[in-house]
């Protein structure tokens, strides 16, 4: 055999082993197929109820589980297309998967006929209340007809024998062409549920049975079910349902709708005889008694049509009231595995893609199931959650930033739950994270650092940097640690330069964060010079009239590199993050030698550069540095212990250092203080840290300044006139309207889309050139 080419490589390298995977998974369906086949042929071979009870009781807890910890999971960044766990999540059970068997002897009341002759003879509307009240009567006396036939089995064997005469006559009249129908039979229940005779709900009949089921008269609930089944159905064309039961209009569907989904719960815990506060071991222990065999269908029915009434509603509001409900009958889908997996794909995808309270109901169910069921669904929900936080975080505008921050804090609380079992899982994750960042520092491939450069990526390093610095107090996860430090670190020595400055704010604020929750130095002044210090901040500045905002971005576009907005925002960045760094460690005896060769490099900076406002801001940094070292080296003056003295060392300012100091309380209070009160505390302050202070005003500026530019960004651009030109840029980043002003920015006009952008710059280039 010859060797493969290079596409062949390729698609065997990518896609080769989830084609593979597919072709097995469905090879079992298909093996499994044909062993059901073989087992309905050869029917005295199957093993009894008790046996198959048995048996699924046993895999119960099994069901669920699966590939838990399998790591294609947790590795996002490759072709996982051939899920497992989203296909065949129905019930394979033959219960309650259709058409529940109903009591004969429950009223079908046809009125269409009597309420349009009422309505032709303009009738009053206190005939048709009486014609109500009359149908009420009817099923009050079926209903004590039921008791006698339970009571004397004669009688009961005796309307059993005339019923069936009567039905005989019927098919024989029907048989033999005849025109007239008597109508009084029309309401007989058909006993064969795959009879092609349907029975219309109206909205006599769905009272009737609501008020018997009310008064717990529950041989109704059959038919209620059957209802509520059509209805969840009603406005597709299900076949399966249509045979069966015809809602008649929206009233009866609304009716049937409401009653159900608000009274449900409640029958059904009526019929089991279990209070709300029912826990799921209860429900698995109740497996094993007889009563449970009888209601298991009707429960089945009720949470099948449930969660299929999801699937068709658009509107918020029912979605979220309908998840309301399904989160109180919770305990019932312990006895139901694969509805229950498929609860938790629904409620994933609402939480997801909701708003509002939908998103905050669907996290509610998915956190109660983590809690109250096995310890395999909280595994379930775990792995599941992240991969739905993962697929959200491949887009990420100023519009959805919240909604994304709303996703990483419900996944943190859900990882929260139990940081033994969510251990592996985080770990599991972050090694797959940080093999991608360790593959493209051997490499430096662009199509690794593609898989790097994306907000899905960092967003998935921000979750797991959020869920350790929240945890690390209590529990012990320095191998966590150390590992997240070093994948991020790997991944700002990816991208240097001020292009990708804001990839690398995101990872500096991230190790501070680190560092201050797990008190652990992280030298990060280093990343932080390097925008200073780099080519782009040495040239003179042009200001180009647009908004830059790098909460938003992880590059900056080309014609902004040298633009003023992203060097004031480098340098203010800069500055904000120095002073993070330097606040957390301004009380340690070591600060003096922290901050000296920070101090000298921007010495440097403030020297080279020449633009007055990027002076000022860096000379009072480094004056209230100057300071904070002078404070420090003072206190030092006044201790007598040696350096090897390490617990004198770790209790050097402890006071001050706690935050028991005023400067500290009025930090943390920095948004809600007004500038009056900050000021009279600021002289109250004056034994503690120098820099303390300084930071202060640094957080209050950076709250504005953000502040401005949210403001900037939310207002509408005004309408283009027919004199500005829309310039596109050719590497397909951003879009510049230039109201006629000349730059030395690569862009072209409209040959983008035609193939000539190439000639066209080096027409430009050269036009310039000869200009110039």
């Amino acid at each position: 055999m010859g060797k493969l080419g290079k596409k062949a490589r390729k698609f065997a390298k990518k896609n080769l082993q989830s084609v593979l995977r597919n072709r097995r998974k469905n090879k079992a369906l298909r093996e499994s197929f044909k062993r059901k086949k073989g087992n309905r042929q050869a029917g005295e071979n199957r093993p009894s109820p008790d046996q198959a009870t048995t048996t699924s009781d046993q895999n119960l807890e099994g069901n669920i589980e699966g590939n838990i910890l399998d790591g294609g999971v947790y590795d996002i960044f490759v072709d996982n297309s051939g899920s497992e766990d989203d296909h065949h999540l129905e019930d394979e059970d033959s219960e309650s998967d259709g058409f529940l068997s109903e009591d004969l002897s429950c009223p079908y009341v046809s009125e269409d006929e009597m309420e349009d002759e009422l309505e032709d003879e303009n009738s009053s509307s206190a005939l048709l209340g009486q014609n109500r009240t009359l149908r009420m009567e009817i099923a009050k006396q079926t209903c004590i007809l039921e008791r006698l036939k339970e009571k004397d089995p004669e009688f009961s064997i005796f309307l059993e024998s005339r019923h069936e005469e009567r039905q005989q006559s019927n098919e024989e009249n029907f048989s033999s062409g005849e025109d007239d129908v008597n109508d009084n039979d029309g309401n007989i229940a058909v006993e064969n549920p795959r009879s092609q005779h349907y029975k219309v709900l109206t909205s006599s009949t769905i009272d009737a049975w609501c008020q018997s089921v009310m008064e717990q008269k529950f041989s109704v609930l059959p038919n209620l079910l059957n209802g509520f089944q059509a209805a969840c159905h009603y406005g597709d064309n299900d076949q399966d349902v249509l045979r069966y039961n015809v809602i008649q209009s929206r009233g009866c569907f609304y009716k049937i709708l409401i009653f159900m989904l608000k009274e449900g719960d409640g029958i059904l815990r009526r019929l089991l005889g279990i209070s709300s506060g029912c826990k799921r071991q209860i429900i698995v222990d109740m497996r094993n008694v007889s009563k449970w065999k009888e209601v298991k269908p009707l429960i089945k029915s009720y949470l099948r049509s449930t969660l299929y009434l999801l699937d068709q509603m658009t509107d918020n509001l029912i979605l979220a009231f309908t998840l309301s409900r399904l989160r109180a009958s919770l305990v019932f889908f312990a006895a139901f595995p694969k509805l229950l997996r498929r609860l938790i794909k629904v409620a994933l995808h609402f939480w997801g893609t909701g708003e509002g309270e939908l998103s905050l109901v669907s996290f509610s169910i998915i956190r109660d199931m983590a809690i109250h069921m096995s310890p395999d669904c909280l595994e379930y929900c775990l792995k599941k959650a992240y991969k739905a936080f993962a697929s959200n975080c491949k887009i990420v505008e100023l519009a959805n930033l919240d909604h994304i921050k709303y996703l990483s804090d419900s996944v943190v609380e859900l990882f929260s739950l139990d940081l033994e079992k969510s251990y592996q899982h985080v770990l599991l994750s972050l090694k797959q994270l940080a093999m991608v960042v360790q593959q493209a520092l051997k490499t430096m491939k662009k199509e690794i650092l593609k898989k790097i450069h994306t907000w899905q990526f960092i967003k998935c390093v921000e979750l797991w940097a959020k869920l350790i610095c929240e945890n690390i107090k209590d529990h012990d996860l320095q191998p966590l640690l150390y590992v997240i430090v070093q994948m991020i670190t790997g991944v700002v020595h990816l991208f240097p330069g001020v292009r990708y400055f804001p990839l690398r704010l995101k990872c500096i604020q991230l190790l501070n964060k680190i560092s201050i929750s797990s008190k652990v130095f992280i030298p990060t002044a280093s990343f932080i010079l390097e925008f200073l210090e780099s080519e782009e901040m040495s040239t003179a500045k042009m200001p180009c009239g647009e908004v830059f905002d790098s909460s938003s971005v992880l590059k900056v576009p080309k014609h902004l590199i040298k633009s003023q907005e992203v060097q004031e925002e480098c340098v203010l960045s800069a500055i904000e993050y120095l002073s993070e760094l330097f606040h957390q460690w301004s009380y340690h005896i070591s600060f003096p030698e922290l901050a000296s060769i920070p101090l000298n490099r921007l010495r440097k900076f403030h020297d080279e550069t020449s633009d007055k406002s990027f002076r000022r801001v860096v000379k009072q940094f480094i004056d209230h540095v100057d300071r904070n070292v002078e404070f420090i080296q003072k206190k030092r003056d006044e201790v007598a212990f040696s350096p090897k003295d390490h617990g004198a060392i770790d209790s050097f300012l402890q006071v001050e250092s706690s935050g028991t100091s005023p400067t500290n309380q009025k930090i943390e209070k920095v948004n809600r203080t007004s500038l009056t009160n900050q000021k009279e505390e600021k002289k109250k302050s004056g034994g503690t840290s120098p820099f303390s202070q300084y930071y202060t005003s640094v957080l209050q500026k950076s709250i504005s300044r953000k502040a401005v530019l949210q403001n900037k960004l939310s207002s509408k651009p005004e309408p283009l006139n027919n004199s500005e030109r829309s310039l596109v840029d050719v590497s397909g980043e951003a879009l510049l309207n230039s109201k006629g002003k000349s730059n030395k920015s690569q862009w072209v006009e409209g040959d983008v889309a035609n193939g000539r952008h190439g000639k066209t710059l080096k027409k430009e280039r050269k036009r310039r050139k000869i200009g110039a």
